[in-house]
């Protein structure tokens, strides 16, 4: 028997034992938002410090100005193996509205939601404290039947995650010395599918910009001004309308500089995912793609750059009619970034768009909103390549390379504050409740990402195989 089908045994003649560990660190409520439960994310550090110390790791809970970080280092027994720094989060959040949950939130236990079907229960089972446990259990099975583990591991547990992170950018920066490894796995992510694992290899990045565009002194009476005087509602709905043309492609000069087509062969993955408009738009009452003519609408959200409206306010708004002018119109503008583009050159270049299409008599003022690059790891990356081949060893179907239209910060901080990459692999579900009542965890995504992570540790530390 080779020495990870002894751990994947392990891991499955343990798998109650696990829970039980599981169970403990759920019952502790460590609401990282709500200063009352500022000693609950304390304990929750030191629980898992004195669990990583257990299974001989050298572990410590390190203060921040908030609430404190856990960091853990075990060496490897392969000298030439990588060294990997694995993150999670431990905090959680708060459980309102109480009345909705159908068992105490801090009460764990297991449930069959349908036939064949069990599930952890309680805040914090699936975000994030329910995945940060696989790879605890991976390497306490490692360590208990080979005494080592296949690779160096440094851990990164956080206690900010789910109040914005203060904390964590000062700490990388301060540590980065100590925390700098090859590449990072994070794990505060979902499958395709409940059969399907995925890794995602793309996280768009985000450029916000607020706009205000003023014309009269102040708020005009229409019937006696209508006409001579500049609307700026007007003027900026037709500035909004110029960001797209009738293909939806993004129309500000240098928009499109830096991205990249996602290669063929990724394409027609998702294409066989088999996710389309009408599954993917009916479920929110939609069935006409709205975005880049000629993209799936996988392409669309996970490697295609966008420019969105989330806000529009002038003139009067409230309940009934008011006959006026508006003296001020403001609009609250993103754009999702992928591959190379510049935050900084998007913005630059999105302020011009704006200035160039300003009437005379009218100024505008911009307020940023922050601005972060996309991150994209190579489709035929080592590191992706020998994750995906674990995971498709241990799932029904073959694991998926899948983007996010969304962003993790910490992916970015990884790559700014210690220049590493990271590999995103998680096994939560979109049925998760994460951040609501009831919040659950797939008995099956407990324990196949437990085997999961022995298998990728594995993978990972065979160096050039």
């Amino acid at each position: 028997m080779t020495e990870l089908a002894a751990v994947l045994d392990h891991l499955d003649n343990t798998l109650e034992d696990s829970l039980e560990r599981l169970f403990a660190l759920l019952r502790i409520p460590s609401i990282s938002t709500d200063p009352d439960y500022a000693a609950e994310c304390r304990n929750a550090a030191r629980w898992l410090v004195d669990d990583l110390v257990s299974i001989g790791f050298e572990a410590s809970v390190r203060d921040t100005p908030g609430h404190p970080m856990v960091v853990a280092h075990h060496p490897g027994v392969r000298t030439d193996s990588p060294h990997v720094l694995f993150y999670g989060h431990y905090d959680v959040q708060p459980v309102d509205p109480i009345e909705l949950w159908e068992a105490a939130p801090f009460a764990p236990g297991i449930r069959e939601i349908e036939p064949g079907r069990k599930v952890i229960t309680g805040r914090g089972s699936s975000d994030d404290k329910g995945q940060l446990m696989l790879f605890v259990e991976a390497c306490r099975a490692w360590k208990a039947l080979h005494g080592h583990l296949p690779c160096r591991v440094t851990i990164l547990f956080e206690g900010e995650e789910e109040s914005g992170s203060p904390s964590l950018k000062p700490f990388l920066e301060a540590h980065k010395d100590e925390l700098k490894a090859d590449f990072a796995l994070v794990c505060d992510t979902d499958m395709f599918d409940p059969e399907t694992p995925s890794i995602c290899a793309s996280l768009r990045g985000l450029v916000g910009e607020e706009i205000t565009i003023t014309a009269a002194s102040r708020d005009l009476h229409s019937g006696m001004y209508g006409g001579p005087a500049a609307n700026p509602v007007r003027i900026l709905a037709k500035i909004l309308a110029d960001i797209h043309d009738d293909d939806g492609r993004v129309t500000i000069p240098g928009f499109y500089d830096g991205v990249e087509e996602t290669p063929s062969q990724v394409l027609q993955s998702w294409q066989a995912m088999g996710t389309d408009a009408a599954n993917f738009l009916g479920p929110i009452g939609l069935s006409v793609p709205a975005g880049e003519k000629g993209r799936s609408v996988l392409e669309m959200v996970w490697a295609r750059p966008t420019a969105e409206f989330n806000g529009i306010s002038g003139g009067y708004t409230g309940k009934g009619f008011k006959t006026v002018i508006a003296g001020q119109a403001s609009a609250k503008v993103s754009f999702r970034l992928v591959h190379r583009q510049d935050p900084d050159k998007i913005r630059a270049a999105f302020r011009q768009f704006v200035r160039e299409r300003l009437p005379a008599d009218c100024s505008v003022e911009f307020q940023p909103h922050g601005g972060s690059p996309a991150i994209q790891l190579s489709y035929d990356s080592p590191l992706l390549t020998k994750a995906r081949q674990a995971l498709s060893d241990e799932w029904p179907k073959p694991a998926v390379t899948v983007g996010s239209g969304g962003s993790i910060p910490i992916v970015g901080d990884f790559r700014t504050y210690l220049g590493m990459e990271s590999l995103l692999v998680g096994f939560a579900l979109p049925d998760d409740r994460i951040h609501s009542p009831n919040e659950k965890y797939d008995l099956t995504s407990f324990h196949k990402g437990q085997r999961s992570w022995a298998r990728i540790l594995d993978a990972l530390s065979r160096r050039g195989t």
